[in-house]
């Protein structure tokens, strides 16, 4: 049974960890390796490499810094065969989906490349008689993140590159259903020269989280995740006097517009809802079909969902994989079943979905269901698999209303003819992330990510600009050098 380690100062390390959780092979249902679970002496020790890490990173040129980060950039490019293979093996999903996760997380990467753009401070001349004043940004010290399995390599790429590229060190708890992937992006830092112990993976559960949100050298903390553990990160980290930023769950709606091109419009649902099976904090979960758009949608969705080829995600061809786990499994088939208790339409059921030769998978296939109202369990709960809910309306402004009472405010789409129509919808919904004629809005790395109400906890987006500040501390400084005259008498004397 192959073991995967902590990577702690530059190395693979076992550290003194003693409990261990199976990694899944979700197309197979079986166990494929074992990933050790940190205990708080294993946190302490890649805080402790960290922290000596950081003394001299902390002063380390901007060129240095940017260099390695090019590196790094071109060794992403290089494995990313390897590395997508590795995400779909313990993640599930297709190997070109998970082509597609590393593309946009090496954009954040990119960004990261051009730091020293956005690390430039300001200076004012004159603001008094012979009085300068000028800003500059210093890093926090050691930083960590706490990333969900959805994006194993995504997700920590919006936190990284930017905290190390800003001159700061970095712990990464990644998820310990999908590890694998965090420690090829360490070995690739180590071989990008990155000194040693400025990236730093350690593996675990809530025991490893907990010693990570209460550490008293971890400067800041990042986080994405369902809206309950955000939240507690959020306490519990900023108690502990941490910067912190907690990105929660979604039920992100996409409003569908009598005079929207309706196949276009079907087409991108049914990418958004059951791509990654459904497995995306951005993925559609909510169609909002406006007056006579609904059957006409409806029946043009019903026909591309039956039509997503599902199997495993390293077999060329296929649509979507199997969802993550097990309990992820029984997951969407309750909220299937629910939705049909309650009175919504199945349309499509993909409940009973077999893949012949893979049995034991954790696969379900993608649901369809209509005529959902707000107070049915299919609407109200964050999901995370591939079931996209109808909702009908009659206005664009009931639509709005609909959206803006929902408690997530991640992202949200309309698709329309009408620039009229998609500028009030931009101005009137209250979501972070938006899309015209888009289903998954996610902004390019040079913007900040980040949803509004639940879908944010905080005030803290990530990466872009927000990352930028977030990873830094400003200093501004006033300064006077006045005039002295050089005299040959003894100091004292004058």
């Amino acid at each position: 049974m192959n073991t995967i380690e902590h990577w702690i100062n530059g190395a693979p390390a076992r550290a003194g960890s003693t409990r261990t959780a199976p990694v899944h092979n979700p197309a197979t249902g079986e166990i494929q390796a074992q990933v050790l679970l940190a205990e708080p002496a294993d946190v302490e020790a890649a805080v402790a490499a960290a922290g000596k890490a950081f003394e001299a990173w902390g002063n380390s040129s901007l060129s240095q810094r940017v260099r390695i980060m090019f590196a790094f950039r071109e060794l992403l490019v290089k494995h990313e065969d390897e590395l997508a293979r590795t995400i779909s093996a313990e993640h599930g999903k297709v190997i070109d989906d998970a082509r597609g996760e590393i593309v946009r997380g090496r954009e954040v990467v990119e960004y990261a490349c051009g730091i020293a753009d956005a690390l430039k401070g300001g200076f004012s001349d004159q603001v008094s008689r012979d009085v300068d004043v000028h800003s500059f940004r210093q890093p926090l010290g050691v930083v960590a993140g706490i990333t969900p399995f959805n994006f194993p390599i995504m997700v920590p790429l919006w936190m990284h590159p930017i905290a190390i590229a800003t001159g700061n060190t970095f712990v990464l708890k990644p998820s310990e259903r999908d590890p694998s992937a965090s420690n090829l992006v360490a070995e690739l830092y180590a071989e990008a020269g990155l000194p040693e112990g400025v990236f730093n993976v350690v593996h675990g559960d809530k025991v490893a989280v907990d010693a990570i949100l209460d550490h008293p050298d971890i400067a800041a903390v990042s986080f994405v995740g369902s809206t309950p553990i955000a939240k507690y990160v959020h306490e519990r980290a900023t108690a502990s006097g941490k910067r912190v930023q907690a990105l929660g769950g979604a039920k992100n709606h996409a409003v569908v517009l009598p005079d929207a091109d309706l196949e276009f419009a079907a087409n991108h649902l049914t990418a958004a809802a059951f791509g990654s099976a459904g497995q995306r904090c951005m993925a559609i979960s909510v169609g909002v079909a406006v007056g006579e758009a609904g059957d006409q949608l409806v029946e043009i969705l019903e026909r591309k969902a039956k039509e997503v080829k599902v199997g495993p995600g390293s077999d060329i061809g296929n649509d979507m994989g199997p969802v993550v786990t097990q309990a992820a499994r029984e997951r969407v088939i309750n909220a299937v079943a629910s939705g049909a208790e309650q009175g919504a339409t199945v349309v499509v059921d993909g409940r009973n979905l077999t893949v012949p030769g893979h049995e034991g998978g954790f696969f379900v296939g993608p649901s369809l269901l209509d005529h959902v109202t707000t107070e049915m369990d299919a609407y109200r709960e964050e999901i995370f698999g591939p079931v996209l809910a109808i909702v009908r309306v009659d206005t664009v402004d009931e639509a709005i209303a609909l959206i803006n009472a929902n408690p997530y405010g991640n992202g949200t789409a309309i698709f329309t003819g009408s620039g009229e129509a998609a500028r009030r919808f931009q101005r009137e919904v209250k979501v972070g992330m938006i899309g015209i004629n888009v289903p998954i809005p996610v902004p390019m790395s040079y913007y900040s990510f980040g949803g509004w109400k639940d879908s944010l906890i905080g005030d803290s987006p990530i990466h872009g600009p927000e990352g930028v500040r977030f990873y830094t501390r400003a200093k501004v400084v006033t300064s006077r050098w006045p005039h002295t005259e050089a005299g040959f008498n003894f100091p004292t004397s004058s």
